[in-house]
């Protein structure tokens, strides 16, 4: 089979490799449709970050690996002792490896475990035509869901996640940091919440068009007074939650002046350069910063029964491509800013 395998920064081979067979409590997936991740343009980029270099503790691989952790697919054959599932199955796949007794695992908490994994990055993953998954990574679909959408779950798992942290009700008000495909997902997931006052701050007027498109409301702060605009709209009080999937100092800065009393600031990016962060600001408003990682079962079927009321509309931002095309068509397009989000369809 084909698949998309990483042997270091700048180097992933499309490559002919053996198919996966099941192993007990595992299932074989024909994968329909694979995300490509910023985690993975990371990776190529700048990488070995996540991947490992030597055995996963929870996994026993390490690279070279086939690159994936966003995808959706049908199930094609049952490992032993696997019950419940059937062969024909559609399924969107939640690629978390836990240990199991950590103290956030014992805690519920398993989107932090101390040992975690991800399929794709600490094993093989599904940038592939087959892959084999544990069955408690599995996530029915309905028929109303399709595989492209299917893949989108992950990414908007964690954006519900983190849309969850930000304690948010009907009638509030909160602002998201950034119309990346992250930013999108809080949009949708903060609509699905029944929130109706939400602000998208994004200076990139292609992200701000695709996500107006949606029905988004958008501001630029290179051209508007982004803390002033919201302490005169909220007669001063602030936003009820802001959400930063920047993941640079301006957008922090300017959401930390836009919080309200009380308030969180919910951080779901990843920071590649250190930040300075005005404490004093946190200290006279009370503000606190939540850090946001992942998600979990609950929050892949919140978003899976959004997207069977079709809360989610992958028009204008999403592209699929051809896995030939991986390299130019996909890490190189995302780096350069000329698509959003691009899934690969392994059987083109």
């Amino acid at each position: 089979m084909r698949a998309a395998v990483y042997h270091g920064p700048g180097k992933v081979e499309i490559a002919d490799v053996p198919e996966p067979d099941p192993g007990p409590d595992q299932v074989k997936i024909a994968v329909g449709a694979n995300g490509i991740c910023g985690t993975d343009l990371h990776e190529y980029y700048a990488g070995p970050i996540f991947i490992t270099t030597e055995p996963h503790a929870l996994t026993g691989q390490q690279m070279p690996l086939i690159l994936g952790h966003e995808f959706s697919g049908t199930i094609t054959e049952l490992g032993a002792g696997v019950t419940g599932w059937s062969i024909g199955d559609r399924v969107a796949i939640e690629p978390l490896y836990r240990c199991g007794h950590c103290g956030p695992c014992r805690a519920g908490n398993y989107n932090v475990c101390q040992s975690i994994g991800f399929h794709g990055l600490m094993s093989d993953g599904g940038m592939a035509e087959y892959t084999v998954v544990p069955t408690d990574m599995l996530h029915a679909l309905p028929d109303s869901v399709s595989l492209d959408l299917g893949a989108l779950v992950e990414p908007m798992s964690v954006a519900y996640h983190a849309a969850t942290l930000g304690e948010v009700r009907e009638g509030d008000t909160a602002m998201v940091f950034g119309a990346g495909p992250i930013g999108i997902g809080l949009w949708f997931a903060l609509r699905g919440k029944g929130l109706d006052d939400i602000l998208v701050v994004e200076p990139s007027a292609t992200r701000r068009a695709a996500i107006e498109a949606l029905g988004a409301r958008t501001l630029d702060p290179t051209s508007v007074d982004v803390p002033a605009l919201v302490a005169d709209e909220t007669d001063g009080r602030g936003a009820d939650a802001v959400y930063d999937a920047a993941g640079v100092a301006p957008a922090v800065a300017t959401a930390l002046a836009c919080v309200g009393s009380r308030k969180p600031m919910v951080s779901v990016a990843i920071y590649e350069k250190p930040l300075t962060t005005p404490l004093l600001d946190l200290v006279m408003k009370e503000a606190r910063i939540q850090g946001s990682l992942c998600y979990t079962s609950a929050d892949y079927d919140a978003v899976i029964a959004l997207m069977a009321d079709g809360v989610y509309d992958p028009t204008g931002w999403v592209s699929r491509i051809a896995m030939d095309a991986v390299i130019d068509d996909g890490f190189e397009a995302l780096h350069a800013g000329t698509k959003m989000k691009v899934l690969v369809d392994p059987s083109l």
